[in-house]
């Protein structure tokens, strides 16, 4: 069993978000209180166990994600929703500043009803709060296999001091 198994095993909950460069999209929720493990990698396409080199095709189907586990006590899904929708723009098809492609759409992949339900509702806050000019595109579906992206990708920008090119706003 691994790090996240047993997390979950401890009463924590899973989340996965995708917003573009999933390298600042990790290091956003790694600084949330509550946050207790996160992971980078592909979701939502149709190749198994695909590489970085494969998804930056866009031809795989896959988007760069992250899976965040938290401690439900300490920080609420819907908090992490909100985190997830002022990261970056949701009302861009596709694209986050310079990356652009399918597996740079804005996602959010949830694990059950609940999740569904917070996320259709969050959603439509922030679309009638009027921070965005334009329609939130964010597509909001069910999670499928998640595929643990390649070592070098985790925890990037702290391998790296800080620093990367990423439109994330974290």
């Amino acid at each position: 069993m691994g790090a996240k198994e047993d997390l979950l095993n401890k009463g924590n909950e899973i989340a996965t978000f995708a917003a573009g460069c999933f390298w600042g999209v990790e290091a956003a929720f790694r600084k949330v209180e509550g946050v207790v493990f996160t992971q980078v990698g592909y979701t939502g396409g149709t190749l198994e166990n695909p590489t970085y080199k494969e998804v930056c095709t866009g031809r795989t189907g896959h988007a760069e994600a992250v899976e965040v586990v938290y401690d439900p006590k300490a920080v609420s899904y819907e908090e992490l929703l909100d985190i997830f929708w002022h990261l970056h723009d949701p009302t861009t098809i596709n694209r986050q500043g310079p990356d652009v492609g399918a597996q740079y759409r804005s996602s959010v992949f949830y694990h059950n009803e609940s999740q569904k339900d917070a996320a259709f509702k969050v959603k439509g806050e922030i679309q009638d709060s009027g921070d965005y000019s334009g329609d939130i595109v964010t597509e909001i579906v069910s999670a499928t296999e998640f595929y643990r992206a390649e070592e070098y990708h985790q925890q990037y920008f702290e391998k790296q001091g800080g620093h990367g090119g990423c439109a994330i706003k974290f």
